[in-house]
């Protein structure tokens, strides 16, 4: 009876991490070049190599494995985003950080590319949106709302759903996105100015109640 050692455990979990990343190395490719339609796990499978087995014990449908490319095309954002959001005395200065990376991460040419991809194939693929909107936009809102919603019980923002309050807020940048894809390349300056704007507008939006503690 063979014994496997942890060792050599540790190597074939490597290995199947190194598989899973050029899967999606692969895949990234083709939904960014033929879109979300335009995909197949049999193309997707015959430049990987191997069985078509290796592709499908990895990810079992096309939905499964765009989800998959679009979760590791965000997290490292989140990562950002959550380094960013720390409580702080000074919230106009943790919102600045926050709606600079903002700004400079839908202005991105990754993320305008993105975007038209999944505007030329919404209607007839909606689940590629939903996708999309799970993975990118709802998850920062989530983490924005957390970081707002510490603001208000401590008095720095007025009581309110900070769900909506970060809908709000991240709404703002969308203006400088719709530019963006319409080919207008923001310079620094330009990103400082709007970044102002933005913040200084929600904040006398959600300006604390008068009189409040």
């Amino acid at each position: 009876m063979e014994i496997v050692t942890p060792k050599c455990l540790g190597k074939r979990e490597a290995r199947k991490q190194d598989r899973r990343a050029a899967i999606l190395a692969i895949a990234k490719r083709h939904f960014m070049e033929q879109g979300y339609v335009g995909v197949s796990m049999s193309a997707i499978a015959a430049e990987l190599g191997g069985s078509k087995g290796t592709l499908w014990s990895y990810f079992a449908s096309k939905e499964e494995l765009f989800d998959a490319c679009v979760d590791e095309v965000t997290r490292e954002y989140r990562e950002q985003v959550m380094q960013l959001l720390v409580p702080s005395d000074n919230l106009q200065a943790t919102l600045c950080a926050f709606i600079r990376s903002l700004l400079r991460k839908v202005t991105s040419r990754e993320a305008i590319q993105l975007h038209r991809v999944i505007h030329a194939e919404v209607e007839r693929s909606p689940e590629m949106g939903e996708i999309f909107f799970r993975r990118g936009p709802q998850r920062t809102r989530e983490l924005l709302a957390a970081h707002l919603q510490d603001a208000m019980h401590k008095g720095q923002l007025r009581a309110a759903d900070p769900l909506k309050a970060a809908f709000a807020l991240t709404s703002l940048c969308m203006g400088s996105q719709q530019r963006a894809m319409l080919g207008h390349q923001f310079s620094d300056a330009e990103i400082e100015d709007e970044t102002d704007y933005i913040v200084d507008l929600f904040l006398r939006a959600f300006a604390p109640e008068p009189g409040a503690a």
